[in-house]
């Protein structure tokens, strides 16, 4: 019997041991794989982008928004569950698009993209489930000199 309690407390340890309690810098992601920090600041408008599944399927609205650096895309849920995906497939090239959002379930939940992108280009995005049913988009990034 004693060897059985043994055997149990070192296996709780090891287990213990594998499924955490390290450090926080043991959990860190390694070197690289952290988004770059943006190069601009959130100094121009808030352009509000809706999510929403009806009886026309599911959208964003608008889906061909246009934008200068410094502007942030307000990503509003209306309705269904969605997310916000700049895919790298889809803007091949593209060194830090911005990072996936989680899936937004409740109505009036938010996703903020700040738009710091090179300009003068186009980036496409979508909802992951529903980018085979047409919920894609489009943002264009303005030049300074497009006024």
């Amino acid at each position: 019997m004693r060897m059985t309690l043994i055997g149990f407390t070192v296996t709780t340890m090891i287990l213990a041991t594998a499924c955490g309690g390290g450090d926080a810098a043991d959990d860190a992601a390694p070197a690289g794989t952290a988004p770059a920090p943006a190069t601009v600041a959130a100094t121009g408008d808030t352009i509000t982008v809706e999510m929403i599944t009806d009886g026309d399927g599911n959208i964003f609205r608008p889906a061909q928004i246009t934008a200068e650096r410094g502007d942030v895309l307000r990503f509003v849920l209306v309705a269904g569950v969605h997310n916000v995906h700049f895919v790298a497939d889809s803007n091949p090239g593209v060194a830090n698009l911005p990072p996936v959002s989680d899936m937004l379930q409740l109505p009036g939940q938010t996703h903020d993209v700040l738009v710091d992108l090179p300009a003068g280009k186009s980036y496409y995005f979508q909802c992951d489930p529903h980018a085979l049913l047409g919920m894609i988009g489009q943002l264009t990034v303005k030049d300074e000199d497009d006024d």
